[in-house]
């Protein structure tokens, strides 16, 4: 555990438990007396930096971003040399070692175009599922990103179901319909079946990216009341799992920290908390003390952070110190992961179907002239 404590510009002391300041004007010197290296300050303004390495907490599982068909659009469209070396950049134990990533059930709202691996309605039994789109490029760069790292994680989360599964018959927008619920695991089986003959094995899976909004039909998007997601999860998904024998881990939810009263009422039922090991969280609305109150209650289900947007591209000590503050928080309530959103977007926040202004990736490759800039989350 990591202590600092600083003060205001009032010179009032603020002690804050994990996070981390600019630390300008500090002197770093190893007092042999004490368990490790303390940091003395200038100026009484500076933070102090305390270690506690005996206070225990939980394990880590890892770090990284997510494989949108934004970002491997980019990362393919780079020269051989460049494309491999910033992959290497990325995933390699030697260098930034991210270990974990999430893949997109077919589109998300930063990709080409909306597209789903099924089109075709009522096809229950998934005659004309195809993984097609995600051949070309998609595919070949998580495959690269885990040859280049064996221990890389993977998560998988649908942005939408074929439109056909769902109220308004679109893939932006709706609600999830419960008389496609086994259409919908034959579907998701499939993809976890199609990925890993294709070398991608997936560790973890949701159901539903942000199960409580549609974006007001802007992209992608579906509503999953928490009565069906359970269904679907334990009646569904995994007696199809069992069945094919795929080891995949299930985590619920994959929403904002205020939908905290959904998980926990959820796992709150004895019989569906057995089929699932995690709950995902994102950020957006809500603080990341909501993450340990669902902990306190159900202290066996772990916690990830499966989506952490908002990154710039403005390298100023500001913004990098409120990334930094922002991920220690996360991980002061428990999170075992933390998924930044978009490995790679261009200059302008593209490629990107969803309703949104600029955003920026972990990294922004220039999509004139394929600069390549690593961003503040990086």
């Amino acid at each position: 555990m990591i202590k600092v404590t600083c003060t205001d510009e009032t010179g009032k002391l603020r002690e804050t438990r994990g996070a981390v300041f600019a630390n300008r004007d500090i002197t770093w010197r190893r007092d042999y007396k004490s368990s490790g290296p303390t940091a003395t300050a200038k100026t009484e303004k500076s933070p102090v930096v305390e270690v506690f390495p005996e206070e225990k907490h939980q394990e880590i599982l890892g770090f990284g971003g997510a494989f949108t068909d934004a970002s491997c659009y980019l990362i393919n469209s780079l020269e051989e040399d460049k494309r491999n070396e910033l992959i290497e950049n990325f995933f390699s134990p030697s260098k930034m070692n991210f270990n974990i990533g999430r893949t997109t059930v077919a589109q998300c709202d930063f990709g080409r175009v909306c597209y789903s691996y099924n089109d075709t309605p009522d096809d229950i039994d998934m005659k004309n599922f195809s993984i097609d789109y995600d051949r070309e490029y998609i595919i070949p760069t998580i495959r690269k990103a885990r040859e280049i790292n064996p221990d890389l994680y993977l998560l998988s989360s649908p942005w939408s179901p074929p439109g056909w599964m769902k109220t308004g018959g679109l893939m932006t927008g709706g609600w999830m319909r419960q008389k496609y619920l086994e259409a919908f695991a034959n579907y998701y089986l499939r993809y976890l079946q199609e990925y890993a003959e294709a070398g991608i094995k997936l560790n973890a899976m949701t159901t539903q990216n942000e199960t409580e909004t549609d974006q007001c039909s802007q992209m992608p998007a579906c509503y999953w009341h928490p009565e069906l997601e359970m269904s679907f999860i334990r009646d569904y998904m995994v007696p199809l799992l069992k069945k094919n024998d795929i080891n995949v881990e299930i985590w619920l939810m994959d929403h904002n920290y205020i939908m905290w009263r959904r998980a926990k009422w959820m796992l709150d039922d004895p019989d569906f908390k057995e089929t699932v090991s995690g709950i995902a969280y994102h950020l957006y609305q809500g603080s990341a003390e909501a993450m340990t109150w669902v902990h306190d209650a159900h202290p066996e289900i772990d916690v990830h952070m499966t989506e952490v947007g908002g990154g710039t591209s403005e390298l100023t000590s500001d913004a990098i110190c409120r990334i930094t503050k922002g991920f220690n928080e996360i991980l002061q309530n428990w999170a075992k992961s933390i998924f930044c959103w978009n490995l790679a977007l261009d200059e302008k926040g593209k490629p990107n179907i969803g309703p949104f202004m600029k955003r920026a990736g972990i990294i922004q490759i220039n999509s004139q002239t394929q600069e390549i800039q690593y961003n503040d989350q990086y």
